[in-house]
């Protein structure tokens, strides 16, 4: 059985992120490690919350198109206990950059993978 057929979508591509950025970690351990150590030290509290600096990654997912960022960072800004209208509040400022491409995001995938993660939080 594919772990697909018993996933949901934001599960599965939180999983494929994961193994792909793991065997990227095998294949380019220096690149992975100077990687890792940038963003962890660029999503560390500081004058900006955590919570602030998720928000301002999705936006520039959805901006981008970028659908495992898009997933990766509703969770992130779900963990850091943004509340569904400050993420959708957020993800309109950069439909207001984006235009429709980036208001496609919004109203599809970033509002499956709330409703996602809130099931799997129950």
């Amino acid at each position: 059985m594919n772990h697909h057929d018993t996933e949901n979508h934001t599960e599965a591509a939180l999983h494929d992120f994961k193994a792909g950025l793991g065997l990227f970690s095998k294949k380019m351990p220096l690149i992975a490690e100077k990687y890792n150590e940038f963003t962890e030290e660029c999503f560390k509290e500081g004058v900006l919350s955590k919570k602030e600096k998720q928000l301002i990654a999705l936006g520039i997912s959805v901006f981008s198109q970028d659908e495992y960022c898009i997933v990766y960072h509703v969770k992130g800004c779900m963990d850091e206990g943004a509340a569904e209208d400050e993420i959708l509040e957020a993800v309109s400022v950069a439909a207001a950059f984006g235009g429709g491409a980036a208001v496609s995001q919004a109203v599809t995938l970033v509002q499956e993978s709330i409703n996602d993660l809130k099931d799997s939080l129950h």
